[in-house]
């Protein structure tokens, strides 16, 4: 005798799989939020550790004077700081430290009129300037036209570079301690050059006085003008700060040591 079978009401059965899909739902929903949790935490511990390296890097920063400075001290900078700073605020009997004059940046500028036939010239003239300063400079262009010259406006004939903070001091040493000694000839600055606001410029006729450039690269002599602006109110204030600071001025108007 067959076994009869015994059927499942449908009710029954609809109830049993809406539990299993429940029982499913559950179970996924269960498992996206772990997995939101354990990205929340993931990422709240990437925030702490980027937090915290952050932090270190601000602090290595701000004990080094830069916000992408290496380790050190500019040599130039310490030097101030520790000796010419204390010595200008007896001098100028000053207690704020911010009125005591310093340096607040350098602008080196080269003047490339063959450029207007050969480009090439500007071309060595912006790699010498990237060696000596250690930062890239922009193209200064012509203003007017000049026909006499065969100038065009708006015609790359220069270069210049602004200099601050670390770099600024560094090639400032660069410049008092190996450039200017091995100038031909060289019987110390001209302590007359200001322009009434407490800055100072130079000039220099050839780019080879600085030891970075090689000689076998750039054979064209290449001048610079360099500018210092200082915070300096007035010249005196200014021409005692450089002094101070290793510049070799001529004293009234002799030969400067």
């Amino acid at each position: 005798m067959a076994k009869k079978e015994t059927k499942q009401p449908a009710a029954e059965k609809r109830g049993t799989e809406n539990r299993g899909t429940e029982k499913r739902g559950a179970e996924k929903r269960g498992a996206e939020k772990r997995g939101a949790e354990k990205r929340g935490a993931e990422k709240r511990g990437g925030e702490k550790r980027g937090g915290e390296k952050q932090a270190a890097e601000k602090a290595g920063a701000e004990k080094h004077g830069g916000a992408d400075a290496p380790a050190g001290t500019p040599r130039m900078l310490d030097f101030y700081v520790n000796t010419v700073r204390p010595q200008l605020a007896q001098a100028l009997s000053r207690t704020n430290p911010h009125a005591i004059p310093k340096l607040e940046k350098i602008v080196v500028n080269m003047g490339v009129g063959v450029a207007v036939s050969e480009k090439k010239y500007l071309e060595e003239a912006i790699g010498a300037m990237t060696q000596v300063t250690g930062q890239k400079p922009v193209a200064t262009l012509s203003k007017v036209a000049v026909s006499g010259f065969k100038l065009r406006e708006n015609l790359p004939i220069g270069c210049k570079v602004t200099l601050r903070g670390r770099r600024m001091y560094e090639f400032f040493d660069r410049l008092v301690s190996l450039a200017l000694p091995r100038v031909r000839d060289f019987r110390g600055l001209s302590n007359t050059a200001f322009d009434g606001h407490g800055n100072y410029s130079l000039g220099l006729s050839e780019q080879m006085v600085f030891p970075e450039i090689n000689p076998d690269r750039y054979t064209r002599p290449q001048g610079m003008h360099i500018t210092l602006v200082t915070s300096a109110r007035t010249d005196d204030e200014a021409r005692e700060f450089l002094r101070a600071m290793g510049m070799p001025l001529k004293k009234d108007g002799k030969d400067g040591e």
